[in-house]
């Protein structure tokens, strides 16, 4: 098969606002080394983490919520998802979804062909485990905002599924950090979950992955998304800020609250947690400074989890869960690359429910 030698790819080049991505069509295809496959993209979803990598939001020196803007000041130390600096020009996306199309040494050529979803976490192969030799797909090295991509061959999970390129774009990143999630409080069907921010791709997932553990589920998103989060089957759907939560939920008992928003409703959340509960965290959309009253934490016995850096079978799980039917896509819409500004701005707008995908 012969393979261009230039591309067309979405570059990152700095941090800031929408601007700093910039089309190319003559970008270096890249070529795969040693242990690596190259992919042609068919879709990349679009996820937090490049909206907040690009705007440098991670760094401490920024505390307002998550808005895909330029923020005044960005630590040059710390803008990344591991606190370290990241390398521009920097192609974006984790989420994709192609065909192997070459590999590299050492990598089996029966793969060539293979349709394979990607793992966004980039770990060590002698230290697995270990997440202080972690990377992640888009940040620490290149990613699926293109035509064509390199991953570890490790990291190119093959798939066998009915679904669109597009539908399958929307998993890895949102349900993989859903599940780890989920992991980390150890969640069962005793328990009884509250999601805050439900209508998103982190949210949605959670509402699904804890209703497959056979939990109870508590969505809370804004009125005008209720008909699309019960699509995605919780027990009840709340709106997303009631003023008196512990009244609007009635005789239900959270035993787990999966937050991914943050914010200044946050201690409302832990408020209505059940004695020895849990709390699990991966993100902070609508703020990172929180008020946090120690005697609530440690009187009443709660665990909290933060959650980031995921163990190396959640993927492996999560595509037996698609192959299976167990859980299902939640595409909100799907725009071509060319569009990749305009479909972040629709994603920090929080226009659609569920899942974006750009596609090459």
């Amino acid at each position: 098969m012969s393979l261009p030698d230039t591309m067309k790819a979405m570059v990152t080049m700095g941090h800031g606002g929408l601007e700093q991505m910039v089309l190319h069509n003559d970008w270096p295809r890249p070529a795969p080394a040693a242990g690596e496959v190259l992919i042609k993209v068919a879709a990349c979803g679009l996820n937090n983490t490049d909206v907040n990598t690009r705007s440098g939001w991670y760094s401490k020196t920024v505390t307002d919520a998550t808005t895909g803007g330029a923020f005044e000041e960005v630590g040059e130390e710390d803008p990344t998802w591991g606190g370290n600096p990241i390398t521009f020009p920097r192609i974006q996306g984790a989420d994709i979804c192609g065909q192997i199309v070459a590999v590299g040494d050492g990598v089996d050529r029966a793969r060539i062909g293979e349709r394979v979803i990607t793992d966004g976490w980039l770990r060590d192969p002698d230290d697995p485990g270990n997440m202080d030799k972690t990377g992640y797909y888009g940040s620490e090295r290149d990613g699926g905002f293109a035509e064509y991509a390199t991953t570890l061959a490790v990291n190119a999970v093959p798939i066998n599924s009915d679904l669109s390129d597009a539908e399958l774009a929307t998993f890895s990143c949102s349900y993989s950090t859903a599940e780890g999630m989920l992991t980390r409080a150890k969640v069962t069907a005793r328990d009884t979950v509250l999601v805050p921010g439900a209508s998103g791709g982190v949210g949605g997932a959670l509402v699904q992955l804890a209703k497959r553990r056979g939990a109870r589920v508590i969505a809370l998103a804004s009125e005008a998304k209720h008909a699309d989060v019960a699509e995605l089957g919780p027990n009840m759907i709340l709106p997303r800020a009631p003023e008196n939560l512990r009244a609007a939920l009635g005789d239900e008992k959270i035993t787990v609250v999966a937050d991914v928003v943050g914010g200044p409703y946050w201690s409302n959340l832990i408020d209505i947690l059940e004695r020895g509960g849990r709390y699990t965290c991966s993100g902070a959309i609508a703020g990172p400074m929180v008020e946090f009253d120690l005697r609530t934490f440690y009187l009443r016995d709660l665990t909290f989890t933060g959650s980031t850096v995921i163990d190396p079978q959640v993927m492996q799980n999560l595509v037996k869960y698609i192959e299976a039917g167990e859980i299902k896509p939640a595409l909100a819409a799907t725009y071509p690359l060319e569009e990749l500004r305009e479909a972040q701005a629709a994603f920090i707008a929080k226009q659609h429910t569920g899942n974006i995908v750009v596609t090459p």
